[in-house]
């Protein structure tokens, strides 16, 4: 960062060379602008002691020619170059009072690994108007490098909005911390600003270690593995096919097999097996419908009808399944959260997603029923 602006000063400052003039006047080009004797040598003399490095003597004469009564602006100008410049070039260790000086010097400090100087030097970049998004980033790379990882993860949180670097850094940090609270929300944050797979694996990775998690929240976490396409191996495809026919949604478990068979991911006899086993199951299950509505419809609470909500979205009855878990919900159920996941799940399939996004945020009556709904709905959100 600092060289590129070193240039532009050492640039401007040589275009802007001061030399001698007819009447003892001097000028700089290419502004032509007249510049005094009184003036110009002292500022030659700073540059040619900045470039020496001996930056406290350049100072001393660029103080010489602001010194010199009645300023133009065109030397007012060229005076505040020439200390931009010493500044730029000294690192900031002399003449910081301009944004340019602020900048260097916390360039400077950071690259020397004086990190807890380049964060204290946030007060001086603000003071100038010099705090910029880049800034605060390398601010909390600072207190990473340092080793202040809660520092690092609160103020990565606290500038969350300036994009997925300080995002990931929080999500680093916060890791590092121990700190779940703030990991979860920077990756919650990088899933719903970039949708990218490897946020969602790391996402549905670290939900999976839930507390208590159940096995039907298990079965949400693989579906919506399999829909951002994080459902990699073939154990996950197992896993998948295998708790959907656990729960007798057997539609669903052909579903997922026939996707891994065509990602070239489950081949051989035991797949063969168990996509049999699936197709059996949706056969005999399709087969028994009517039977389980009317089951379902005569039951004393609505349980059986959400159950057949999620059993009609297996098979892709996307309307079928809203009217059967509405009218469950409608009857009383006796886990509401997962209800309202049913419901939400059966109304995205159906394309509403606004009423979609409704009901998933209904499910608040345990924290696991909580976090599935709101995993439900940042995928629902981003498609």
């Amino acid at each position: 960062m600092i060289p590129k602006k070193l240039r532009a000063i050492a640039t401007a400052l040589f275009l802007g060379v001061v030399t001698a003039a007819a009447g003892g006047a001097l000028t700089v080009t290419p502004a032509q602008a007249a510049v005094r004797a009184a003036v110009g040598k002292p500022l030659q003399a700073a540059q040619a002691a900045a470039a020496a490095g001996n930056y406290s003597a350049a100072m001393a004469r660029v103080r010489e020619a602001e010194a010199v009564g009645g300023l133009t602006g065109e030397e007012q100008k060229i005076i505040k170059q020439m200390r931009d410049y010493i500044s730029v070039k000294s690192g900031g260790s002399v003449g910081v009072d301009s944004a340019v000086g602020a900048q260097a010097k916390f360039d400077s400090d950071y690259r020397a690994g004086r990190y807890r100087d380049a964060i204290n030097d946030a007060d001086l970049l603000r003071r100038y108007g010099a705090l910029s998004g880049t800034n605060m980033v390398i601010i909390a790379q600072a207190y990473y490098r340092m080793g202040a990882y809660k520092d690092c993860a609160r103020y990565a949180a606290d500038h969350s909005g300036l994009g997925s670097d300080i995002l990931e850094l929080q999500m680093r940090c916060a890791y590092e911390a121990h700190d779940d609270t703030l990991m979860r929300g920077a990756l919650e944050q990088l899933v719903a600003s970039t949708g990218k797979p490897e946020h969602w694996a790391r996402l549905l990775k670290f939900s999976e270690g839930a507390k208590a998690l159940s096995d039907h929240q298990t079965l949400d976490i693989n579906r919506i593995k399999l829909l951002t396409g994080t459902l990699k191996g073939e154990s996950d495809y197992f896993l998948l096919a295998t708790l959907a026919i656990q729960f007798g949604l057997p539609s669903e478990a052909v579903t997922v097999i026939q996707k891994g068979f065509q990602a070239k991911i489950l081949s051989g006899d035991r797949a063969n097996k168990l996509m049999k086993m699936a197709q059996d199951g949706a056969a005999g299950d399709l087969a028994s419908l009517p039977k389980t509505v009317a089951a379902a419809n005569k039951a004393k609470n609505g349980d059986l009808l959400v159950k057949l909500g999620e059993d009609y979205c297996g098979m892709g009855r996307y309307a079928d399944a809203v009217a059967a878990v509405q009218a469950g919900i409608d009857k009383g159920v006796s886990d509401n959260d997962n209800a309202q996941v049913r419901l939400g799940q059966a109304l995205y399939g159906a394309g509403k997603k606004d009423a979609a996004l409704k009901a998933f945020a209904k499910a608040k009556d345990k924290p696991n029923g909580e976090m599935i709904a709101h995993l439900w709905s940042l995928y629902v959100r981003g498609h």
